[in-house]
């Protein structure tokens, strides 16, 4: 019946139905190809032609027993292709519809409308391959539908897609920056399509951005120091919005760099740093290590602080502008110099030492002690706040200095010194002498400068003193027979020297306190005295114009023979201590007695009396005479210058010893003179007629009684 073409690549077949037949064969021929379809009824289709092409159409009823003939051919033409559609929206309010040529067609038509088919139909008939819309509505979805035509007029295949105009960029942008995050929040009023927004963050040397559905993003990671202009683009899948404003952002400026801390002079605590983009002012903070802050508000690039020593300070650096405070920057330390002491005291100078302490100071690690003395320097570091110096120079002015000491900053060089003297030298004793007065002289040697010298002697009797400014001083009154040990000390404003060697001093003997001479017989006298302190020797001399004699002993007494009788001595004595030290004692007179009488006799004087006899020995000497009998002692003494005297009323028929003694001026009778026995009998007038008598030392003598008238 019919064959006609409404879409570009099919024709359509309209026939009278066959009775029997089952199916149906539809051919097309173009000359090149034949294209065959099978279909059940009329009408059919037969697909996959060629666009603007003249096909022979023929048809075939098919059944059980086979195919029929086919049909007369009738022509078809296939309709023009449909365009190849490519939209944009170059703006909110615009699409673009561009096409590539179609085949056999001569013109276009292109329709647009909104996809809910709400509103109005565009339509627009061109030759040209493309076409814009305009007036749209911005973030909307449009369908667009375009078909070609050829010569005849006739419609081809249309071609339909959907398109939506780009977004209108966002109004009403806020922005609010947070100084500390170093980020800036956006907000802005939202706008029709727009699937989502972007905010761009530019600057000379930095961008940054952040993407959201919503209508506030954050952008982070901002620079400081840098003017940012703020943007936000709306974009859907039509692309995005074009930026029509901007908004400036100025971020806070960055911590200032090259910072730079002196201390000069001491005390003052110099701040500088470089200038920094952005920065309006700079505020300074110095804070110590006991919290204490302090700070500096300045539109330069420096500041200054007063500062004390041992401290150590945290200094920062801020730049201020509208945007607000820069980041922190380094945290600088600086640690001043320790203090100085100031109360060093001496607690301790001596010949060769000075002891010294004072109070810890803030900020030292450690102290270092130095003295000087000319070319001589004396060390010592410790971690306490004491030092001794040893190995001094005595009597020596030291310049001394302690400095306190860190690790971080040194030695504290400012710190004053003092001037300590050491205590004077010990004096060496050279020698010590006595004079005739028992007075010691102590001599020494030293090389103190106005010193005060004390000599000290020390013994089991007490301590003796004596002071000098030279070399030498005098000391009296040391108790005899006595040890000492003699030191000397000398004594400055600096202080006492430490004694010197200590040199031993003896003092003489003491003399006997009492010298005792006694007869002990003609010859022989017998020198006692008592004890004397200190001597262990003593030495006894007796001497006259006849001669000497000595005696040495260690008793308290001593004999010496030889003497002659009635002869005038001299008695002196010596007391000798163990190391030979000796002291003359006083001398004494001391006269030997008299001689003892020679040629005793004795003569009767009538019954009862007795005369005795004697040969009186040189010089003037009073006699004892005694008789000493068994009945009784009898005593005559004969008047001066006679040498006999006479006992009466002695009783006879009795043996007596007779001693005629020297009589000594103090009254004493000596009684070593030699004694005589004699026997008195009672028978006629004769005294021992016939009898012998005996002498003490053995001598036998006959005597003749005699009678006088």
């Amino acid at each position: 019946n019919q064959a006609y073409s409404k879409i570009s690549n099919s024709i359509t077949v309209e026939w009278a139905t066959v009775p029997g037949a089952t199916s149906y064969l539809l051919t097309a021929e173009d000359g090149d190809t034949v294209i065959e379809t099978m279909v059940a009824n009329s009408p059919g289709t037969v697909t996959g032609l060629k666009a603007a092409t003249v096909y022979q159409i023929t048809v075939r009823s098919i059944s059980a027993a086979g195919k029929s003939q086919a049909s007369p051919p009738k022509q078809a033409k296939t309709v023009l292709a449909a365009p190849i559609l490519e939209v944009s929206s170059p703006s909110p309010d615009s699409i673009l519809v561009q096409w590539e040529a179609v085949y056999m067609a001569i013109g276009f038509s292109v329709s647009i409308m909104r996809a809910n088919g709400l509103g109005r139909i565009w339509r627009e008939n061109t030759t040209n391959t493309s076409l814009t819309f305009g007036s749209l509505e911005a973030g909307t979805l449009y369908t667009i539908k375009a078909y070609a035509w050829n010569a005849n007029g006739t419609p081809g295949d249309d071609s339909t897609c959907n398109q939506r105009t780009s977004p209108r960029a966002p109004a009403n942008i806020q922005v609010s920056f947070d100084s500390g995050a170093l980020k800036a929040s956006v907000s802005w009023a939202p706008t029709e399509g727009a699937f989502n927004y972007t905010v761009m963050a530019l600057s000379d040397s930095s961008e940054r951005s952040c993407h959201t559905t919503l209508r506030t993003c954050t952008i982070s990671s901002l620079r400081c120091g840098t003017e940012y202009l703020i943007s936000v683009l709306a974009s859907n899948d039509a692309g995005s919005s074009k930026s029509t404003s901007t908004e400036a952002l100025k971020t806070v400026a960055c911590a200032p760099g090259r910072v730079t801390i002196r201390e000069d002079p001491p005390g003052h605590l110099s701040v500088a740093w470089s200038n920094v983009d952005l920065g309006d002012y700079y505020v300074a903070f110095v804070k110590s290590d006991d919290g204490l802050e302090v700070h500096c508000n300045t539109s330069f690039t420096q500041c200054n602080f007063l500062s004390e020593c041992g401290f150590t300070y945290f200094i920062s650096v801020f730049a201020y502008n509208k945007a607000g405070q820069s980041p922190l920057g380094d945290v600088f330390n600086y640690t001043t110099a320790p203090c100085c002491p100031t109360d060093i005291n001496p607690v301790l100078v001596s010949s060769d030492r000075v002891e010294i302490v004072w109070s810890p100071v803030r900020g030292a690690e450690l102290y270092e002690t130095k003295a000087v003395a000319g070319f001589t320097v004396v060390e010592c570091n410790d971690t306490v706040p004491a030092c001794t110096l040893s190995a001094l120079e005595c009597d020596t002015k030291y310049n001394i200095t302690v400095h306190s000491f860190s690790e971080v900053r040194g030695s504290n060089m400012s710190c004053t010194s003092q001037f300590i003297t050491t205590a004077p030298c010990s004096p060496e004793i050279k020698n010590i002498s006595k004079d005739a007065f028992s007075t010691i002289n102590v001599h020494w040697q030293s090389t103190n400068n106005d010193a005060i010298y004390t000599v000290t002697a020390q013994g089991e009797k007490g301590l003796f003193r004596c002071s000098s400014r030279g070399e030498s001083c005098t000391m009296a009154g040391l108790p005899c027979g006595s040890v000492f040990s003699v030191t000397a000390v000398a004594e400055t404003q600096a202080g006492r020297s430490l004694p010197s060697y200590s040199v031993p001093l003896e003092t003489v003997p003491c003399c006997p306190a009492g010298l005792t001479v006694t007869q002990v017989t003609q010859s022989v006298i017998n020198v006692s005295w008592t004890v004397a302190t200190g001597a262990r020797t003593y030495v006894t001399v007796l001497e006259s114009h006849a001669g000497q004699s000595k005696c040495l002993t260690q008793q308290n007494q001593c004999l010496l023979g030889c003497v002659s009788c009635g002869t005038n001595y001299t008695v002196a004595l010596k007391a000798i201590s163990a190391t030979g030290v000796t002291a003359d004692c006083a001398y004494q007179s001391y006269s030997s007695s008299a001689c003892c009488p020679l040629g005793v006799k004795l003569y009767r004087l009538g019954p009862n009396g007795i005369r005795i006899y004697w040969q009186a020995s040189r010089g003037s000497v009073n006699y004892s005479t005694d008789l000493y009998g068994s009945k009784g002692i009898f005593t005559c003494t004969p008047s001066a210058g006679l040498s006999f005297c006479d006992v009466t009323e002695i009783p006879c028929g009795d043996v007596y010893t007779v001693m005629v003694s020297p009589v000594a001026e103090t009254g004493l009778k000596l009684t070593f003179c030699p004694k005589k026995i004699y026997s008195v009998t009672c028978s006629g007038s004769t005294l021992g007629m016939g009898k012998s008598f005996f002498l003490m030392d053995k001598m036998e003598e006959n005597v003749q009684g005699r009678s006088f008238g």
